[in-house]
């Protein structure tokens, strides 16, 4: 992700999310090379989607996925997905864990696909509802790391 992208991705997660981040957070969050990676997804030049982690260790924290409700069920939030997971090995994380609502069934089917669990709740962590702690211990294999797919 590169500065002239947070214009499309503060659309996408405006668009996505009932509580959005603003384009500050996401220029703080570029700021933060040390821990914080961020990836777009492009579709003919266009940004259709994001994902972003924190590595913390051999801690791996999946802070944002989004893609453009145009652009949803084509596979492109498991190719972000991919490329968050192999960027977290690369920088040594052995775990990995995200946030999402109980509400976000395809999130969470998403997140299975990919060998996450729930181990854990965080209390009102969202407005109107708990959000739901999911793993994956040992995170091991191959994907592509690039900062656009």
């Amino acid at each position: 992700m590169r500065e002239s992208d947070l214009d499309a991705v503060a659309a996408i997660e405006a668009a996505s999310f009932e509580r959005p981040w603003s384009r500050q957070s996401f220029e703080a969050e570029l700021a933060n090379s040390q821990l914080a990676s961020y990836y777009v997804a492009r579709l003919e030049g266009r940004v259709v989607g994001y994902g972003g982690i924190w590595v913390v260790i051999d801690d791996a924290h999946v802070t944002t996925l989004a893609v453009d409700k145009d652009y949803r069920r084509m596979g492109i939030a498991g190719l972000l997905m991919e490329t968050l997971l192999a960027q977290a090995r690369r920088r040594g994380a052995r775990r990995i864990f995200l946030e999402v609502r109980p509400s976000n069934r395809p999130a969470r089917a998403l997140y299975r696909k990919y060998g996450f669990s729930v181990c854990g709740v965080r209390k009102r962590y969202y407005q109107d509802e708990d959000g739901l702690v999911m793993c994956k211990e040992n995170i091991s294999g191959k994907g592509a790391i690039t900062d656009e797919i």
